[in-house]
C-alpha cells in the first residue's frame, strides 16, 4: 500500500501492509481496508461497520471532514493516437473538452460531441471562471450565515443542532425571492403551529404508552436560598416529552404538597400509563412517592439510580485512602491542564487522550480521572523524563518537581490500581443507566456484579471487601432497591437464562409483588399464575433457537415482544417493566431558563407566550437526543461496558439559555393587565 501524501496518516499507523490494516492514534481502534476508511472513522460518520471515533480532537475531525466533502479533480484522459485527418477534424472538440470523444449524441453550436451528464467539467480555459463563481457564492453564503450568528450572539454550538442543517435545505428547496419569517410571525402564528405540531407527536406517544407503559420524571432544583423548582417529563422508549415546570419555592420539604403535584401529572398522562415515578431521594420526595404508591397500588415510585449509585461512589470515596489517592490524581490532573504547553505535550504522548472528564458528575469525574491517569502512567513517565520536558523551563519549578516525585511514588501507584478496581464495577453500572434508554433489566445484575468483582479483586478476604460492600448495601437497601428492579432482573432472559447468574430468593419475591402489584384484575393475576411455569421452563416459542439466540442479541423489552406471544398477559406486563429507564440524570436542563419562567412578574398574556416557548424550546432538544440514539433500545452486555467512551451526558449538551426579550416587545392589545 502505497502512503503518497495523504494527511490522514498523520492521525493513523500502517499495521498489516498486507490486509491494508491501520491503527487511529487516538482510540487505538484497527481497521482493515487502508486509509480510505479510516477517515470515515476520525470524521466520525458512521459507514457500514466503521466505528465513529471518540477520541479524536474536534479540529482533527473537522479537517477530515472537509476532506472528504472535497469532490475529487478529474484526471485529464490521455489522447488516443489516431491519423491526421481526424485529429484536424476534431481539433476544436478535443481542445474543448481534453480529448477526443466519439461522435453519436453530438449537439451543442461548437461542435461537442460529448452528453453533458458523461463530461459535466466545461473547458479548461472556462472551468476555472465557473469554479471561482461558485466558489464566490459559496464564501458569500457562509459569510452571511457567520455574521448573523456574530451579530445576534449565537452560540456557535447552534451550528451542530440537527435543524440547522434541516433549515438550510428548506431555504433552498424554495429558491430565489424566498423571504424570512418576520419578528411577529415568529413569535406568533409560527409558534403556534410548532407547538401544534408537538401536541400531535404527544397524541401518538400516548397510543404507544398503553403497550409501553411511561415514566414520569420529576427533576427538582434549588438555588440554595429561596428559590426551588421542579420539571416534570415523561419518557418511553422512544422518546421524552417536556410536560411542564413548577415553582415549589416554600414547599419543597412539604410531603403533602409534592404528593399533590406528583398525582396531578400522573393522573394527567394517564394512570393506566404510568409504571413507576422517579425523584429525588430527599426525605420530603420519599414521603411522596410512598404515599403515592398507597393511594394507586400500581404505581412503583423510584428514586433516580444515577444519584444513588454516585453517592455510593462518595462514600467510597470518604474512606481515608481512597480520599488521599483521588486528591492526589486531582493535583496532578489540575497541573497539567493548568498550563497549555504542558498540555499540549502530554497530549502528544498519550495519543490525544484526555485525562479528565468535566460533563459527568463529581464523583464519577474523580474516579474516571483516576482511571486515565492509571492508564496512562507509563506515558506520563515518559514525558516526564523526555528530554523535551527536561530542557523546558517547567522542569525546574518546584511545582513539577513535587508532581513528578508523586508520579514516581509506589504507594501512588498501588493505592490508585486498587481504587479504580474496586469502583470500576459502579462506575459501569452509572454507564448504563446514564441515560434515557430502558435500563431497568441490568440494575440490580450490576449490583450483585460489583459486589462479586470487589470480593474477587480482595481474594476474598472479608476484612478487605466488607467495607465498600457496606457502603454498598447502605444505599442499596435503605434506598434504590425497589422490587420492580427485582422483577425486571427476573423477567431480563439475558440474566434469568444465563446459568452464571443465581437466581436469589429476593428477586423471587420482588417479581412476585411487582405482579400482583400490576396485575389489577383477578383475570390477570390467574393468567399470570398460568404463564409464569412457561417462562420458567422456556417452553413452546420461548424455546426456539432463535429465542435462544435472542436473549442476548434483543433488548430485553424486544425479545418478549418477538417471542412471548404464548403466553400474552406475562408478555405485556414485561414490556412495560423491562421499557422502563432508571435515571432522570441525563436530562440536563438549563435550570437559568425556569428561573427566568417563574422569576419575573408577567401578565397573563405575558406567561401564556413564554410558557409556549419554553415547551416548544425543551421538547425540541429533547427531540434531538431520540433522533440522535435512532429510538433503538440495545442489548446491554455488562463485561463490553466501555465507561472510557463517551457518555451521554457528555455528548448532549445541556438545553441552551432562553431569550424572553421578545416579550417585551408584545402588541399592546395582547398584554392585558398584570
Amino acid at each position: 500500500m502505497v502512503r503518497g501524501r495523504d494527511a490522514c496518516w498523520e492521525h493513523c499507523v500502517l499495521v498489516d501492509a498486507t490486509r491494508q490494516k491501520v491503527r487511529c492514534n487516538y482510540c487505538h481502534r484497527e481497521f482493515s481496508g487502508g486509509v480510505y476508511r479510516m477517515k470515515f472513522h476520525l470524521a466520525q460518520i458512521k459507514n457500514k461497520d466503521i466505528v465513529p471515533c471518540a477520541e479524536v480532537p474536534d479540529d482533527v475531525r473537522d479537517h477530515i471532514q472537509s476532506i472528504l466533502n472535497t469532490p475529487k479533480k478529474q484526471k485529464t484522459p490521455k489522447k488516443p493516437k489516431m491519423d491526421k485527418t481526424v485529429a484536424n477534424g476534431q481539433q476544436n472538440s478535443s481542445s474543448a473538452s481534453g480529448g477526443l470523444h466519439p461522435n453519436h449524441g453530438s449537439s451543442g453550436q461548437h461542435g461537442s460531441t460529448c452528453p453533458s451528464f458523461l463530461f459535466p467539467h466545461p473547458s479548461p480555459s472556462e472551468q476555472p471562471a465557473t469554479d471561482d463563481a461558485q466558489k464566490q457564492k459559496l464564501d458569500d453564503a457562509d459569510k452571511k450565515i457567520a455574521v448573523f450568528f456574530f451579530h445576534n450572539s449565537i452560540p456557535f454550538s447552534a451550528a451542530k443542532s440537527m435543524y440547522y442543517q434541516e433549515m438550510v435545505d428548506a431555504i433552498a428547496e424554495c429558491g430565489v425571492g424566498y423571504k424570512a419569517p418576520s419578528y411577529e410571525k415568529l413569535r406568533s402564528s409560527l409558534l403556534e403551529k410548532v407547538k401544534g405540531d408537538i401536541h400531535d407527536g404527544y397524541k401518538k406517544y400516548r397510543e404507544e404508552w398503553k403497550e409501553t407503559g411511561c415514566t414520569v420524571l420529576c427533576n427538582s432544583w434549588s438555588d440554595g436560598r429561596t428559590k426551588s423548582f421542579v420539571i416534570f417529563s415523561v419518557t418511553y422508549p422512544k422518546g421524552t416529552l417536556f410536560l411542564k415546570s413548577v415553582d415549589v419555592s416554600g414547599h419543597e420539604d412539604d410531603a403533602s404538597y409534592l404528593f399533590e403535584l406528583l398525582e396531578s401529572v400522573v393522573l394527567e398522562v394517564g394512570l393506566e400509563n404510568v409504571i413507576q415515578v422517579i425523584t429525588d431521594s430527599t426525605a420530603s420526595y420519599v414521603c411522596a412517592g410512598r404515599h403515592l404508591m398507597a393511594k394507586y397500588s400500581s404505581l412503583f415510585w423510584s428514586p433516580c439510580a444515577s444519584y444513588c449509585i454516585d453517592k455510593m461512589l462518595e462514600d467510597i470515596s470518604k474512606q481515608e485512602w481512597v480520599g488521599i489517592v483521588l486528591e492526589e490524581a486531582k493535583t496532578i490532573a489540575r497541573y497539567i491542564y493548568s498550563h497549555a504547553w504542558i498540555l499540549n505535550m502530554i497530549r502528544k504522548f498519550t495519543g490525544g487522550r484526555e485525562l479528565m472528564r468535566p460533563r459527568i458528575t463529581r464523583f464519577v469525574d474523580n474516579y474516571l480521572n483516576l482511571r486515565s491517569i492509571v492508564f496512562q502512567e507509563d506515558n506520563l513517565k515518559h514525558m516526564f523524563s523526555h528530554s523535551e520536558w527536561l530542557s523546558s523551563i517547567y522542569s525546574r519549578r518546584s511545582d513539577a518537581q513535587a508532581i513528578k516525585s508523586l508520579l514516581y511514588l509506589e504507594r501512588f501507584w498501588k493505592s490508585a490500581r486498587e481504587a479504580v478496581s474496586v469502583s470500576e464495577s459502579l462506575v459501569k453500572i452509572l454507564r448504563i443507566v446514564d441515560g434515557d434508554m430502558p435500563a431497568m433489566g441490568y440494575i440490580y445484575e450490576g449490583i450483585e456484579r460489583a459486589k462479586g468483582a470487589i470480593k474477587a479483586y480482595y481474594k476474598g478476604i472479608e476484612e478487605k471487601y466488607m467495607p465498600i460492600w457496606d457502603i454498598i448495601d447502605r444505599r442499596w437497601n435503605m434506598q434504590l432497591h425497589s422490587p420492580l428492579h427485582a422483577a425486571a432482573a427476573f423477567l431480563n432472559p439475558s440474566i434469568f437464562y444465563n446459568p452464571n447468574f443465581k437466581i436469589d430468593l429476593r428477586m423471587r419475591n420482588g417479581f412476585q409483588e411487582a405482579m400482583l402489584k400490576m396485575a389489577t384484575m383477578d383475570k390477570d393475576k390467574i393468567e399470570i399464575t398460568k404463564e409464569h411455569p412457561v417462562y420458567i421452563n422456556a417452553q413452546g416459542a420461548l424455546g426456539t433457537d432463535f429465542a435462544i439466540m435472542g436473549r442476548t442479541l434483543n433488548a430485553p423489552g424486544d425479545w418478549w415482544a418477538s417471542y412471548g406471544y404464548e403466553i400474552p398477559t406475562l408478555q405485556r406486563v414485561a414490556i412495560r417493566i423491562l421499557s422502563q429507564p432508571c435515571s432522570f440524570h441525563w436530562c440536563r436542563w438549563n435550570w437559568s431558563t425556569f428561573e427566568t419562567v417563574h422569576t419575573k412578574k408577567r401578565n397573563k398574556v405575558e406567561m401564556e407566550k413564554l410558557n409556549d416557548l419554553v415547551f416548544v424550546h425543551c421538547n425540541l432538544w429533547l427531540q434531538t437526543i431520540c433522533q440522535g440514539r435512532d429510538g433503538k433500545c440495545k442489548p446491554i452486555i455488562f463485561d463490553e461496558i466501555d465507561v472510557s467512551s463517551e457518555w451521554p451526558t457528555e455528548s448532549e449538551p445541556s438545553v441552551p439559555l432562553l431569550d424572553d426579550s421578545w416579550l417585551d416587545n408584545l402588541p399592546l392589545e395582547c398584554r392585558g393587565s398584570p
